[in-house]
C-alpha cells in the first residue's frame, strides 16, 4: 500500500489516553470513541461542554478531553440548557442512559426538546439500568426479565416501553431524531454520520438534536457480548426499528423554529404581525 492510501488508526485527540472501564461488550466504549472523532472532525474540542449525569454515562467526564460537568440524576439536559444559555458559542452535548433520561429525566428531556434548545443529546438505549443494578427501565421491553421484573415486564402492570424518538418528534422545538445501532462496521459508519449531523445542527442553530443508539448491556441482561448483540438485533430492533424520525431540514425548512412557525400558520395569536391591521 502506497504511503498516500494508508489509513492510520488512532486514538481521536479528543479522547483521553485512559482504560475505560466499561463492561466487555458494552456500546458506550465504541459511542465515546464516536462522539470523540466528531469533535475531532469538526475542530470543536475547546469549545465542546458535555454533561454526564447519573448512571454508566457518568463516566464520560473520565474519557473526554473537552470540558465536562457532572449531573444529578436526569438532569443532564436542565445543566446543558444552562451551560448553552451562558456560552451560547460553546457546543454542548448531554450523554444519557436510557434509565437517566427517559424515567427520572423525562421531564427535562421532554421541555428541552420543546423549548428547541439547541443542544445534541447521544443517548444509550439498552434496555435497562445498568450502573445501579440492572432493574427494569422504561425501555425494557415487554416480558424481559430484570431484577425487579424477575418474571418479565407485565404491560398490564408496569405498562408499555417508551420509544423516546417517536414521542419527541411529537414536539415543534426538535429539529433531527435519529436511532442507530454500533452491532456492526456498517451501523458504526451510520452511527457516527447521525452524531457528526446532531453535532452540526447545534453549530448552525437549528435547534434540539437526538442521537439514540441502540445498545446492549451484557452483565445485566447475563448474556456473553455475542449473545448480547444477537440478542439486541432479535428483539430490541424490531420494537426500536432504526432509522430518522425528524429532519426539519430533509423537510424543507430552515430549522426547527421555522418549521415550527409553518406548522402554526393558521393561528393568529402564533403569528400577530400577519393579522388585520399589523404589520404584513
Amino acid at each position: 500500500m502506497s504511503e498516500a492510501m494508508e489509513t492510520v488508526y488512532e486514538r481521536p485527540h479528543a479522547l483521553l489516553p485512559v482504560v475505560t472501564n466499561y463492561c466487555p461488550g458494552c456500546a458506550h466504549g465504541i459511542v465515546n470513541r464516536l462522539v470523540a472523532e466528531v469533535l475531532d472532525e469538526l475542530d470543536v474540542e475547546g469549545r465542546a461542554i458535555g454533561v454526564a449525569p447519573v448512571g454508566c454515562s457518568v463516566m464520560a467526564y473520565d474519557f473526554f478531553g473537552c470540558d465536562m460537568i457532572e449531573a444529578a440524576h436526569g438532569r443532564a439536559p436542565a445543566v446543558a440548557t444552562a451551560v448553552k444559555r451562558v456560552h451560547p458559542d460553546g457546543v454542548v452535548f448531554a450523554y444519557q442512559g436510557d434509565g437517566d433520561l427517559a424515567s427520572i429525566g423525562m421531564a427535562e428531556t421532554v421541555h428541552a426538546a420543546t423549548r428547541g434548545e439547541n443542544i445534541t443529546v447521544i443517548f444509550i438505549n439498552n434496555a435497562i439500568y445498568g450502573m445501579t443494578g440492572g432493574q427494569m427501565a422504561p425501555t425494557s421491553l415487554p416480558n424481559q426479565v430484570t431484577q425487579t421484573s424477575p418474571f418479565g415486564r407485565n404491560v398490564d402492570t408496569d405498562g408499555y416501553p417508551i420509544r423516546v424518538c417517536e414521542l419527541l418528534s411529537t414536539l415543534d422545538g426538535v429539529a433531527y431524531l435519529e436511532r442507530v445501532t454500533v452491532d456492526s462496521p456498517k451501523n458504526v459508519r451510520k452511527a457516527k454520520k447521525a452524531i457528526k449531523r446532531a453535532f452540526q445542527n447545534q453549530i448552525d442553530g437549528l435547534g434540539y438534536s437526538l442521537v439514540e443508539v441502540a445498545s446492549t448491556c451484557p452483565t445485566n441482561w447475563g448474556m456473553s457480548p455475542a449473545d448480547a448483540f444477537a440478542w439486541m438485533g432479535e428483539n430490541m430492533l424490531p420494537y426500536y426499528p432504526l432509522g430518522v424520525y425528524k429532519d426539519v431540514v430533509a423537510d424543507g425548512f430552515a430549522s426547527a423554529a421555522e418549521a415550527a412557525a409553518a406548522r402554526s400558520a393558521a393561528c393568529p395569536i402564533a403569528h400577530p404581525e400577519n393579522a388585520e391591521g399589523e404589520c404584513a
